[in-house]
């Protein structure tokens, strides 16, 4: 009877608690991770600083009150760890990156990272600092490239469709230098995106990207000597999250008020033509 009697009692303890524990939710419960428990947290967004995280501050600043959006952005300097921090939880999600970028980065690292929304375009660039023109350049000139994949293969295709090298007929947005068919006696120099505005008086000429020439105090609508064209490109920065947050009722607010005509209106008067607004679902 005694032993009877403890186990009723430990049967009752145990219910109890399962019962305390399905009312809190815990952090592998699905209750827990509703909108309205997610609603009260601020969403945190791993950012490149420029323009990415002043275009999420501006939002922060202005629009976030009132959606009820509360807005954290951190800021990253590299192409890697705003990835590999939204993949692992360390934020909510990331603002940096292209449509192609974000497909070579999971295809290379298993992640799961899907594109929420489109919010603007940094034209690729051609700059120097000791050359006028595009006509300047000449065989024997060394000119620096950004070396991740999607971006060598966008430089690439920049300086092929203004007549500085030929590439191999076909070859798409992976482009490497073995896919040149006629360098025209210049010669490349491969570094990492960020630093290559740093190499620009070592170099007759570099190919930056947009966010990374801002930084470096370039315009890109008056300083590059040849800017990519927005019509039809491929390559807009985007929101992202990971697979399964899409719908996380934050990513939604936040992805709406990165498509308004205040972001619009601010990109515009702030950038000047070196961002250029490029809205609409990321695919």
């Amino acid at each position: 009877m005694r032993k009877n009697t403890k186990l009723a009692a430990g049967f009752a303890s145990v219910t109890a608690l399962a019962l305390g524990l399905t009312a809190c939710g815990t952090s592998s419960d699905p209750a827990s991770k509703d909108d309205a428990g997610s609603a009260d947290k601020a969403l945190v967004v791993a950012a490149s600083p420029t323009p990415h995280a002043d275009i999420l501050k501006f939002v922060k600043d202005n629009l976030a009150a009132k959606e009820g959006l509360k807005l954290e952005v951190k800021e990253f300097t590299d192409y890697v760890l705003p990835n590999t921090a939204t993949q692992n939880g360390q934020v909510d999600a990331n603002f940096f990156q292209h449509k192609p970028y974000l497909d070579d980065f999971n295809a290379k690292n298993k992640t799961t990272i899907v594109p929420v929304v489109n919010v603007h375009l940094e034209p690729l660039g051609l700059y120097s600092k000791s050359v006028k023109s595009l006509k300047d350049i000449k065989a024997g000139q060394t000119v620096a490239v950004p070396n991740d994949t999607t971006n060598e293969g966008r430089a690439l295709h920049l300086l092929a469709d203004n007549g500085l090298i030929t590439l191999k007929d076909g070859v798409g947005t992976d482009a490497k230098l073995s896919d040149i068919t006629d360098k025209k006696g210049l010669e490349f120099k491969e570094l990492e995106a960020a630093t290559v505005p740093r190499a620009l008086n070592d170099v007759d000429a570099a190919v930056i990207n947009g966010n990374y020439a801002i930084e470096a105090d370039l315009s890109p609508a008056k300083d590059a000597l040849v800017l990519e064209k927005g019509e039809g490109n491929p390559y807009a920065n985007l929101l992202a999250v990971k697979k399964g947050n899409e719908q996380d009722a934050r990513v939604q607010k936040l992805a709406k008020l990165l498509n308004s005509p205040e972001v619009k209106k601010y990109i515009e008067d702030t950038y000047k033509g070196s961002v250029i607004p490029a809205f609409g679902a990321a695919k």
